[in-house]
């Protein structure tokens, strides 16, 4: 079984970027910007704000090196604006002109550095207090998001379905991710099944979901951005796979909680039978629903925030029956309700497991 594990984990690591699409995309280099000039428009009834001219100089690619002069427009809306300073790193957009020449445009402040400096800030934390657990967390996180970017993402761009492609990724993380943290053991085995069943409960709860309340399935800016590119896409099974995954980590948190804790209780008086370890389940499974469905919908509401103060300034009426609006109260709904669930499958299937396990556990010994 250890090898078996160590295989896939391999598998998914190393050979799961050949589903990557391999279509080209558009270029993009970073620059400095070295100094920027601000040219006002006076004229009240043009659109245009201000104007930058802005000198950066190139440095990475082909161009690197040379210093271009790139022209930023600043407008009264704050949403399409990019605010520079003399000293920023910028992503530029490179296009081909039809003298062959290339235009050099302003795509947007360079981020990912402070992204890089916040996620070492979380794996050192991660590390310090979860020692070899952090590690086996580390390398489960870094697989899913591996699961998500090379396999479910080219699934769905390659015409599969994309609530069977998420429900394949929810199973793959499962499993990676519970057989790290917890051992190779039959605890880890029933959480495994336990979030498994839950899932694609929730994929059908999903489906249902989409289709009684006639979700479109272009629920904010990026699909409308997606389907200008790739319209033969089903925006709904993608709105259905993102509510899957969404629920991922949620029923992993619930099913290792109760399996854990019917595996400590069989561990303490191994005379009890399956019932009683399926009530002591049960019991642990009421008290972590209430803060498990809490925070699913808390995550979903702090995500929704502009959209909630919206409701201030539209009938709410209206408001709660908006395509947008309704998308995010059924997602977090689906998901609560894939972790009720959630609670009596793993806590059966624990109790059943445990209490009839003939071989010993395997542990990790890295």
């Amino acid at each position: 079984m250890k090898k078996i594990l160590l295989a896939l984990f391999i598998i998914i690591n190393f050979l799961t970027p050949v589903f990557a699409n391999e279509d080209s995309v558009l270029p993009s280099e970073i620059g400095l910007v070295e100094s920027i000039q601000n040219i006002y428009n006076d004229d009240e009834t043009s659109n245009e704000g201000t104007k930058q001219i802005v000198n950066v100089k190139i440095l990475t690619g082909e161009y690197k090196g040379e210093t271009k002069e790139i022209l930023n427009i600043l407008t009264d809306n704050p949403a399409y604006n990019i605010p520079l300073e003399k000293g920023n790193k910028i992503i530029l957009h490179l296009e081909e002109d039809p003298t062959g020449g290339m235009n050099f445009f302003i795509a947007d402040i360079k981020r990912d550095s402070s992204i890089l400096l916040f996620a070492g800030i979380f794996c050192l934390i991660l590390l310090a207090i979860g020692h070899k657990k952090g590690l086996f967390s580390l390398i489960s996180i870094i697989a899913t998001v591996g699961l998500i970017f090379f396999v479910m993402v080219p699934l769905i761009l390659n015409g599969f379905c994309p609530i069977i492609s998420a429900i394949i990724v929810g199973a793959l993380s499962t499993i990676v991710t519970i057989y790290l943290v917890g051992g190779l053991n039959y605890k880890s085995t029933s959480a495994i099944i336990g979030t498994m069943l839950s899932l694609i409960f929730a994929g059908i709860l999903s489906i249902l979901a989409i289709y009684i309340a006639h979700l479109t399935g272009f629920s904010g800016e990026e699909s409308i951005f997606l389907y200008g590119v790739r319209p033969d896409l089903s925006f709904q099974g993608i709105l259905s796979a993102s509510m899957i995954i969404a629920a991922l980590g949620a029923l992993m948190d619930t099913s290792v909680s109760i399996a854990s804790t019917i595996n400590e209780i069989h561990e303490t008086d191994n005379s009890l039978g399956v019932m009683k370890l399926f009530q002591s389940g049960m019991n642990v499974g009421r008290d972590v629903i209430g803060t498990m469905s809490n925070t699913l919908i808390l995550v979903y509401l702090g995500s929704a925030l502009p959209l909630v103060l919206l409701a201030n300034n539209i009938d709410l009426q209206k408001f709660f029956n908006l395509n947008q609006v309704s998308t995010e109260i059924l997602s977090a709904i689906i998901g609560s309700i894939a972790i009720l669930a959630c609670v009596p499958i793993t806590a059966i299937i624990s109790a059943y497991l445990i209490k009839h396990r003939k071989n010993k556990d395997v542990e990790f010994n890295f």
